[in-house]
């Protein structure tokens, strides 16, 4: 139970530490937990989509949605992205590319790229019913958070546990634990194709996991190995990917 409340406390900015007190060994595992964080914050920004849609327009809708995951999670990965657009964009070799990701300043790519990433993601659930684009919403933080979690399990560290922003260093994800999560995964997904998102949309499950896979071929030549930052930056990049191919195929559905 305390590793659970550890990923929530570390993805979230809702006050579960009031529940108990957890040790910090505990946070070693958080990526392993990280999908039960994104039921959560999928539930959120899903909820609010759907709540403000009653009296707003759908853009405003989806808009007050994405914020308030944001809100939720404080931005934690929002800042992932930023880094990492940051680091790979102005670094020319390893040293200078994870000394970037780790100055807490944002530079222009930094702002471009969120500027961007958050003018496609507004734009593609914008442009479907409002059920739908809640639905994949909740899917889609969810999916995605367990697709991207493998990283820990693909490649090393890039830094020692000193140099890590939290001083720490994240655990591998267990074979038996990987299958219990891809179980929740599906199961949640299941409760949603077929009702809200038409069935044939699945397939875009395929674009999260092609990115993914670029990702981390990406980073192992670059910097042999991930950061924090690269977690949150491959999870918003996997998500955006899968809301964009839904669309894809659910326009030409219609």
């Amino acid at each position: 139970m305390k590793r659970i409340l550890a990923a929530l406390m570390f993805f979230t900015r809702l006050p579960f530490w009031r529940l108990v007190t957890v040790e910090k060994e505990y946070f070693r595992n958080v990526v392993n937990f990280w999908p039960y964080a994104g039921v959560v914050t999928g539930t959120v920004g899903a909820w609010v989509m759907v709540g403000a849609s009653f009296i707003l327009p759908p853009v405003v809708a989806v808009i007050l949605g994405v914020a308030a995951r944001v809100l939720v999670t404080g931005a934690l990965h929002e800042d992932g992205l930023a880094d990492f657009f940051d680091g790979f964009g102005g670094g020319t070799d390893r040293d200078a590319i994870l000394r970037i990701m780790k100055d807490s300043h944002i530079g222009s790519y930094g702002v471009i790229g969120l500027v961007f990433y958050f003018a496609l993601l507004v734009a593609t659930l914008s442009s479907m019913p409002i059920a739908i684009s809640a639905a994949l919403f909740f899917c889609g933080d969810i999916m995605c958070k367990f697709i991207s979690g493998n990283i820990v399990n693909l490649l090393p560290y890039a830094r020692t546990e000193q140099e890590s922003k939290n001083k720490l260093v994240y655990n591998r994800i267990p074979a038996l634990l990987l299958l219990v999560n891809l179980v929740l995964v599906i199961l949640l997904m299941w409760c949603f194709y077929g009702t809200y998102i038409p069935v044939t949309a699945i397939y875009a499950a395929a674009a999260p996991c092609a990115v993914f896979f670029l990702v981390i071929v990406y980073l192992k030549k670059k910097i042999r190995g991930y950061t924090g930052d690269c977690c949150g930056a491959t999870f918003l990049l996997c998500e955006l990917s899968f809301y964009l191919t839904s669309l894809a195929i659910i326009n030409s559905l219609m």
